[in-house]
């Protein structure tokens, strides 16, 4: 989510917690009345979950297990390419690339998948279970540019984007949860405010992640790719592809993700202040004949 839909977020809670004050004028603020509703909001249990829920950090065998469930809901809509080369590829390469990331390891390791769909998109769940497109692997046109879009779904694994939405949703979910608990009158006050809050919810969790977290994402993809040797001049290569191929409106990069316009004027800024890798033409040869062999029908 972007940081102005972030801030509306938080202007619309403000607001919230705002008419929620303005609703104790009307109410019994004797001790006897304050000193019940803090017993109610103490002792609700729905509330003290919501807030433990939002406080608390994921394990990871708890990150492993979100992950499943996300990868679940995908994939009661999508369909698995049943294709065991192109699977084996992108799994060997995923395996080659984690080595050189900040965690190279999580608690059911990396998996990637790829889903039958002419849709440019890519998912990657908590735990390290990533899911990409027929579609987006046709944007590259190299295994370094196979390994751009694989680096950069890492990098959103690594940096817990998936995790901290689901947090920042359950942040939310808590304050409402205090929020009626405490002033069930405000229920009525609400108004347009309730459909607000719930599609920042649904934001953060199901519309693909914030500008920030994918020029991150895509700022440590560069990084990983020249620690293993690939060119990162591929994934500016692999966003000029993307950019004719993505459909405005779409339901597919272009809903979720930055404009590709935005990524490579970064990605370039990154690129034109450090060295070139240098890949020998026999390597590069090697590594072209195994995307071909692999991919060459994807």
């Amino acid at each position: 989510m972007s940081a102005p839909l972030r801030l509306c977020a938080h202007g619309a809670l403000l607001a919230i917690l705002t008419l929620g004050l303005a609703a104790c004028a009307s109410m019994d603020l004797s001790p006897e009345g304050i000193a019940g509703r803090a017993v109610n909001v103490a002792t609700s249990s729905d509330v003290q979950q919501k807030v433990k829920a939002a406080s608390q950090d994921f394990t990871p065998e708890q990150e492993y297990y979100i992950g499943r469930a996300v990868a679940a809901n995908l994939l009661a809509t999508r369909t698995v390419w049943d294709n065991k080369a192109a699977t084996d590829y992108v799994n060997v390469l995923e395996r080659a690339l984690v080595i050189y990331c900040d965690q190279p390891e999580t608690y059911g390791g990396y998996h990637v998948l790829i889903l039958d769909s002419n849709e440019i998109n890519a998912f990657s769940a908590p735990g390290g279970l990533i899911l990409v497109t027929r579609g987006l692997l046709r944007c590259a046109t190299s295994e370094d540019g196979v390994a751009a879009i694989l680096a950069h779904e890492t990098s959103h694994v690594v940096l817990r984007h998936g995790l901290k939405s689901i947090k920042d949703a359950r942040s939310t979910q808590a304050a409402m949860a205090v929020l009626n608990a405490a002033v069930p009158e405000t229920q009525q006050l609400l108004g347009p405010f309730n459909d607000v809050v719930n599609d920042v919810v649904k934001n953060l969790v199901t519309n693909g992640y914030s500008r920030d977290y994918e020029l991150q994402a895509d700022q440590m993809a560069l990084k990983i790719m020249r620690a293993a040797g690939y060119n990162p001049q591929a994934f500016d290569d692999m966003l000029k592809v993307m950019k004719t191929k993505l459909t405005p409106g779409g339901l597919d990069f272009a809903k979720t993700h930055p404009d590709p316009v935005v990524r490579e004027t970064a990605v370039e800024k990154t690129l034109s202040a450090e060295p070139p890798v240098t890949v020998s033409p026999a390597a590069a040869a090697a590594r072209q004949a195994r995307y071909r062999a692999a991919l060459g029908n994807v």
